[in-house]
């Protein structure tokens, strides 16, 4: 090895200034930009003899910064799905957390399905119907009941504490619970509604604010 770096030292000499400053122990390397006649060599030190070099303190302050958040499903985003991106976007939540494919393929089928009291076909379907087929479809529970019988089974839980698969409940116009939906991700729940059918809403706007009973778990 030492052979070689003084050949290529001998080679290059008499392109070479004389410089005055002490190389390291290590062998120096040298290199002309393009060639050029009268481009001014550059010594670089440190020169790793190893198959793959150590990145310096210098080098890696030049490299962009990568998010603490990142993970082996946001780092090949690339290979996501078209549902997952379309529901990422729904829910305002990040791509990688989007994985629950037999719900989310469950919801592409049965969204916009218009409103129809004691429906339960995709010619028209209600609230407390939805959530038993969700529920039976998705998650292997066989639930049979309106709204009212529904919150009379779950665990009650706070808001903060309700996740994917968790029922949602209202009482709107009305003292006791009339309507039902099921709990996604970051305060967005899928549910039946009277003017718009099968879609998805947000807990946070002001109507379901207003109307919100409480959740549970089955």
């Amino acid at each position: 090895m030492k052979l070689s770096v003084c050949a290529l030292s001998l080679s290059s000499c008499s392109t070479l200034q004389k410089s005055t400053t002490k190389t390291s122990s290590r062998a120096a390397a040298t290199t002309a930009s393009n060639n050029e006649p009268g481009q001014r060599v550059r010594f670089i030190e440190g020169i790793s003899t190893r198959p793959t070099p150590k990145v310096t303190s210098s080098q890696s302050s030049k490299m962009p910064a990568i998010s603490r958040n990142v993970t082996m499903a946001s780092a090949n985003l690339e290979n996501a799905a078209t549902w997952q991106f379309k529901y990422a976007q729904l829910l305002d939540v990040p791509v990688e957390s989007v994985l629950n494919q037999r719900l989310f393929s469950f919801l592409e089928e049965w969204m916009g399905t218009p409103y129809r009291m004691g429906g339960k076909t995709k010619d028209g379907i209600d609230c407390s119907g939805f959530v038993n087929l969700l529920m039976n479809t998705v998650f292997q529970l066989n639930l049979i009941g309106n709204s009212v019988a529904l919150y009379s089974q779950v665990t009650r839980l706070s808001k903060t504490q309700l996740h994917e698969g968790d029922l949602v409940f209202f009482k709107i116009h009305h003292k006791r619970i009339s309507h039902v939906g099921i709990y996604l991700e970051n305060d967005k729940f899928v549910h039946a509604s009277t003017s718009n059918g099968v879609m998805i809403s947000d807990l946070k706007e002001a109507y379901w604010k207003k109307y919100y009973a409480g959740g549970g778990r089955l």
